[in-house]
């Protein structure tokens, strides 16, 4: 090894990875690289800083082996065409992920979207009187709206906008996938504490109770990390 930029590269891996690794002797390997006279054997590399990522063995069923990591930095550096490759399948899958992403939120939100005609409706059918004019029907529809996103993101719409007024849309277009999922619950339990009479303050402290436990459920199971997965 002579290469001064995957001397510096297996050294960084090693310091995350690595906690005897010795950086005082990795900074002597690394100011010496890239001069003629200096080379550097996988054996001293390892005596010399108690490195892991590379284990090299002599004998007769020997050699050298390293993580997966750093044989990609060996292999990226002797073939250019190897790196190239890399770098297009790195962008490849980091665009693919963006999609499934971009999927996922666009399901939560789909999802939110029909649980929202089963909120209205039971609304309708117990907070509305036959008689309520248009306006009036808009205006609890909005109370009721209201009442989730005061339990879920503890602001109602109108302040959201207020603090937001150069973006486009409304809180729940800016929610997390979690977020998303949460609101389908809320949506469905309101639903059923409309239909069974509950006042609007008691079912406010109970949706705010339950969108934060399921928050906290979601999130430690990383949820959306495991959405991504194929």
């Amino acid at each position: 090894m002579r290469n001064r930029s995957t001397i510096e590269f297996i050294g960084l891996w090693e310091i995350l990875h690595n906690p005897n690794f010795n950086s005082i002797e990795f900074d002597g390997f690394k100011h010496q690289a890239g001069s003629n006279s200096f080379s550097l054997t996988p054996k001293r590399w390892i005596e010399s800083t108690k490195a892991i990522g590379i284990i090299s063995k002599s004998g007769r069923y020997g050699g050298t082996y390293a993580h997966q990591d750093i044989a990609l930095e060996f292999a990226s550096w002797i073939s250019p065409e190897f790196k190239l490759y890399l770098i297009k399948e790195y962008q490849r899958l980091k665009i693919e992920e963006s999609q499934k992403l971009k999927l996922e939120w666009k399901l939560s939100r789909t999802l939110a979207r029909v649980n929202y005609h089963i909120h209205t409706d039971a609304i309708k059918e117990n907070l509305i009187p036959p008689d309520f004019s248009q306006l009036k029907m808009k205006f609890v529809y909005a109370s009721e709206a209201d009442l989730l996103n005061l339990a879920l993101f503890g602001k109602t719409a109108k302040e959201w906008r207020d603090a937001n007024p150069g973006k486009e849309g409304n809180i729940r277009d800016y929610a997390a996938i979690e977020q998303l999922i949460v609101l389908t619950n809320l949506e469905s339990l309101n639903s059923v504490l409309i239909n069974q009479g509950m006042k609007a303050e008691d079912r406010l402290k109970l949706l705010n109770k339950t969108a934060i436990n399921q928050m906290k459920v979601l999130i430690n199971q990383n949820v959306s990390k495991k959405l991504l997965k194929p």
